[in-house]
Parts: C-alpha cells; sequence; structure tokens
C-alpha cells in the first residue's frame, strides 16, 4: 500500500511539473482565469448604461421640461441631447452616433391637463436588440413615475405619458437577427484562429519547421503558405453562414454581398495574422491551443456582442479598440440591415486592416529562425569538414 502510494505520488509530482515546467505555459494556464473573471465582472452586467438620446421638445413647456430632466437625472443615460432639427436626429441615430431620439408632441402638456394620455415617440436602433429594450423600459419607467408626480401635483386624473416605440433597421426588435450576424462573425473567428494558431507550432512539434526554414522558400513565402488555406477555408464557411442567415433564418441583407466580401476578407486577415502571431510565440500545440482560448473568450467578452461597448469600464473601452471582433461586427450589422456602402464602414475597415499586419511580425520570427537554423546547420557541416 505504501509503494503503491508513493508510485502514485511520484506520477502526480511528474505530471504536475510536466505542465508547469515552462514558464509561458505557466502564464497561458494562471493569467487567463484571472483576467477573465475581471472582465466578466465588469462586464457583463445585464444593464444598458451610457446611453446617448437626443430629445426633441417640440411642446417646450413646463411639464416637457420636467418630463426631460426625469431623463437628464437618470444614471442610465449618457449625453441627453436636446435639439429641434429632427433630420439631423435621424441621421446620427443612422449612423450610431446616439442609440435613441424621444419626440415630444406639441400637444404634450395641454393633454396632460385635460386628464388625457400624452404620447411621446421613441425611435430606438434596432441593430442592437438588448440597448433599444433596455431604453425603453427606461423611458417607460421615467414616464410612469412623471405621471404620478404629476397627478399627485395637480390632482388631474387619468393623465399619464404613454411611450410609442419604434425600432428601426429591425422593426419587431428580433434579437435572433443580432444574435446570428455577431455569431457568423465569432465562429468565423474561432474557425479561422484555430487553424492558424496550430500551424506553426504543429510544424514545431513534428520537427519539420526547421526543414521548412532552410529549404529555398523565403519568408514571405512561408507566409503567405501558412496565410492562405485557413484564409480561404474560413471565407468559404462564413459565405456559407450568411447564405444560411439569409436563406434559412430569413435575416434581410440589404447591403452590398461584394462589399461584404472584400470586408470579410480583410476581416478574416486579420484573424489570420493573431492566429500566426500566436502560434510563432508557441512552442508546442497545447500552448497554441490554450493561447488561442485566451485570446477569444476576452475578445468575444470586449467586441460589444455581450454587452455594449459604451456600458463597459472606460478603461476597457479603449481596449476594444485593438479587438478585431468589434469593427467586424458592425461591419456585418450595418451590411446586413442598414445598406451602408463604402464611405460608412471604412473607419472599421482601417483597424482592421492594422490589425492584419500582424503577420509581419511572424515574418520577422521566421526570417530569425531561419537564421539560427541556417547557422546551425553550416556550423554542424564544418565540424564535419573538420574530421573530415
Amino acid at each position: 500500500m505504501t509503494d503503491r502510494f508513493f508510485r502514485l505520488w511520484a506520477l502526480i509530482k511528474k505530471e504536475f511539473l510536466t505542465i508547469l515546467r515552462d514558464p509561458k505555459s505557466r502564464i497561458i494556464i494562471i493569467a487567463p482565469p484571472l483576467i477573465q473573471l475581471a472582465l466578466f465582472a465588469n462586464i457583463l452586467t445585464m444593464e444598458t448604461k451610457n446611453a446617448d438620446i437626443a430629445v426633441i421638445d417640440a411642446s417646450n413647456t413646463l411639464e416637457s421640461r420636467e418630463f426631460v430632466a426625469g431623463i437628464e437625472n437618470s444614471r442610465w443615460f449618457g449625453r441627453v441631447i436636446r435639439s429641434d432639427n429632427l433630420r439631423q436626429a435621424r441621421e446620427n441615430l443612422k449612423n450610431e452616433k446616439i442609440h435613441g431620439i424621444l419626440v415630444i408632441r406639441q400637444d404634450f402638456a395641454r393633454r396632460l391637463k385635460k386628464g388625457q394620455n400624452a404620447d411621446v415617440l421613441l425611435i430606438l436602433d434596432g441593430r442592437t436588440p438588448t440597448t433599444a429594450t433596455g431604453l425603453n423600459g427606461y423611458v417607460t419607467q421615467i414616464a410612469a413615475a412623471f405621471s404620478q408626480k404629476f397627478a399627485a401635483r395637480t390632482g388631474v386624473a387619468g393623465a399619464s405619458v404613454v411611450t410609442a416605440a419604434r425600432s428601426w433597421f429591425n422593426p419587431n426588435a428580433v434579437y435572433q437577427w443580432y444574435l446570428v450576424i455577431s455569431l457568423i462573425v465569432i465562429l468565423a473567428l474561432v474557425i479561422t484562429l484555430m487553424l492558424t494558431s496550430l500551424s506553426v507550432a504543429r510544424e514545431r512539434e513534428l520537427g519539420t519547421f526547421e526543414q521548412l526554414i532552410v529549404s529555398p522558400y523565403t519568408a514571405f513565402e512561408i507566409l503567405v503558405g501558412k496565410t492562405v488555406p485557413p484564409l480561404f477555408i474560413a471565407l468559404i464557411l462564413q459565405s456559407a453562414m450568411t447564405l444560411a442567415a439569409v436563406f434559412f433564418f430569413e435575416i434581410p441583407f440589404t447591403g452590398s454581398f461584394p462589399l461584404f466580401i472584400f470586408s470579410s476578407f480583410i476581416a478574416l486577415l486579420s484573424f489570420v495574422g493573431v492566429g500566426l502571431f500566436i502560434s510563432s510565440v508557441c512552442a508546442n500545440q497545447q500552448q497554441a491551443i490554450l493561447g488561442a482560448f485566451a485570446f477569444m473568450m476576452p475578445a468575444i467578452l470586449l467586441s460589444g456582442f455581450v454587452s455594449p461597448v459604451e456600458d463597459m469600464p472606460v478603461f476597457l473601452q479603449y481596449l476594444t479598440y485593438a479587438n478585431p471582433i468589434r469593427f467586424f461586427i458592425k461591419i456585418g450589422n450595418g451590411l446586413f440591415l442598414k445598406d451602408v456602402g463604402v464611405t460608412d464602414i471604412w473607419p472599421e475597415l482601417v483597424p482592421l486592416s492594422v490589425i492584419a499586419a500582424v503577420p509581419r511580425l511572424c515574418r520577422h520570427d521566421i526570417q530569425t529562425q531561419s537564421g539560427v537554423a541556417a547557422g546551425a546547420r553550416f556550423a554542424k557541416f564544418d565540424k564535419l569538414n573538420e574530421k573530415a
């Protein structure tokens, strides 16, 4: 019994040492759970905050100003922009500069004083149903609280503010549309990242990487060879998922399909760049898989898919600018639901192109290792000549 215990203890100790011996493995095992805990705690609040809304107050009376003040003093809203230009407010909503428009009719105060319902129109951005639903709920709560205070102060019975909500780009606020479009982007990331992150690491583990880098191929040719297959496979699979979204889930595609393919190519190239970078710094496939998952979870959380970027702490909002999923989800929603053009999505294409340049780091890594391997080969050849 004692011998068995010591044998098991020796085996367990060996496994612990195997897992924790390599510094990269220690970092990949310990750091991601702590980072993800911090991200989940700050992002998954399931609460809409800091939403920007434009207010068109056609009534401009004491009652309407008091109602707007209730919105301004609410912790749920960010900027409350008073305006008298409905056309400009609609343009800002279309360009995602605001999340909603509240229109107070001219007869707002008069109807309340008569004990009638005063309707207010709330126009929402249906491309993000969670935010739209949250804003509708908050405005409805504020309207109910205002109605109670008005009735208590004036003694007018039956007077209440009623919110009439309209959802642009997604008239019925179907959450499935947003979910499917976002999942197309996320699944494209998973496919691309797994294929590319294992690429160089697999060569190293099998011992074929040294043969590859001392071959006649240049570093650029090796990089292209590692980039094209996963990029092509991911592009085909994403196109298939897009067709399934249109014909199976019946999500309207209002934009240009060639523009979507071009945007997908740039976005997937950025995913390939991240995957090759992970693969280039990992010694084996186990590290590469752990590294890919260590990147994927924070990237998904910081993309705006789970919680709007505006609801995140400020320091996390800055981190999202290095996240390719954030930009691609915005492009996907725009091309599916809003019929955007090149001029509308170029602010997203530029950072994606910058992130796609990450493979240059891998090229430098390949060139460095090529020189080391070539030097080792010639040193071995010189030793053989000396012995001869």
